[in-house]
């Protein structure tokens, strides 16, 4: 949903840019063009990180069951409510009181609905709770991952999604079987752009950091993995999106994970 993602972007600039300033590692250093591969730079890569919502899955493939609860109301009830969620988690960080993700996805629906002033009732918050352990995968995904796991790499999810959350949408989405690791920010209590998140990876796949790559849609994201250390790939799913001003840039640029198999063989 190209429109929604678009709008939603818009709205969640600020408050990411915000967060994400106050949790530099660094300070910026010389990075490589975005976009700027040379042949073989990738080569050393054995492990692939996926952010999970936005990348993995479509966050806004509950707007359908939105409308359908709350007529007329349902792309900004999701919009909203994606909005909400990530805010809570970035303000949780700072704050320093962790909830987890599931509870922040609740919190966001309903401060979504009292603003929109709409009778969210406890059928309806469980219709649509519930749809976040079903989220559509984007269609670049299956084959993407499948792909990639042909060549070796080794694939894991590192979401600030709580872990039964994740494990259900990977379930759903039919990929949990080329996935090695499911790794939560729960592991940690705090969620990204923290580099506690992104130093989980390279310990639970057993790789350094320059054999690590981390794939995100958000270019918050990609940009906080940058700041710790990280190889990373944006998934720029949206040529209105631009980068962050976070003073750090991705290492590479694609439209798709499915471009991702290709870029590491060299």
């Amino acid at each position: 949903m190209p429109s929604n993602r678009r709008m939603f972007m818009k709205l969640a600039g600020a408050a990411t840019a915000v967060a994400a300033t106050a949790w530099a590692a660094t300070p910026s250093g010389a990075q490589t063009p975005s976009g700027a591969q040379t042949s073989g730079q990738f080569k050393a890569i054995k492990a692939l990180a996926f952010d999970a919502y936005g990348t993995l899955f479509d966050v806004f493939s509950v707007t359908a069951l939105c409308e359908q609860l709350f007529p007329g109301k349902g792309n900004q009830l999701a919009q909203i409510w994606r909005f909400k969620q990530l805010q809570y988690s970035l303000m949780r960080s700072l704050m320093g009181r962790h909830r987890d993700f599931w509870g922040l996805t609740e919190d966001g629906l309903v401060w979504a609905s009292k603003n929109l002033q709409l009778d969210l009732t406890t059928d309806k918050k469980k219709q649509l709770m519930e749809a976040y352990l079903s989220l559509a995968a984007f269609p670049d995904v299956k084959p993407g991952l499948d792909a990639l796991k042909k060549q070796g790499i080794k694939l894991a999810i590192l979401s600030n999604g709580e872990p039964k959350m994740l494990e259900a949408a990977a379930k759903s989405a039919g990929i949990r079987d080329l996935l090695d690791e499911i790794i939560s920010v729960e592991e940690v209590k705090i969620f990204k752009v923290s580099p506690r998140v992104y130093n989980l990876a390279s310990e639970r796949l057993k790789v350094t950091n320059p054999e690590l790559g981390f794939v995100s849609a958000n270019n918050w994201d990609a940009v906080g993995a940058a700041s710790a250390g990280l190889r990373t790939f944006w998934i720029q799913r949206s040529s209105a999106e631009v980068p962050e001003e976070l003073g750090f840039q991705v290492d590479t640029t694609v439209k798709a994970i499915t471009e991702l198999a290709p870029l590491l063989r060299g």
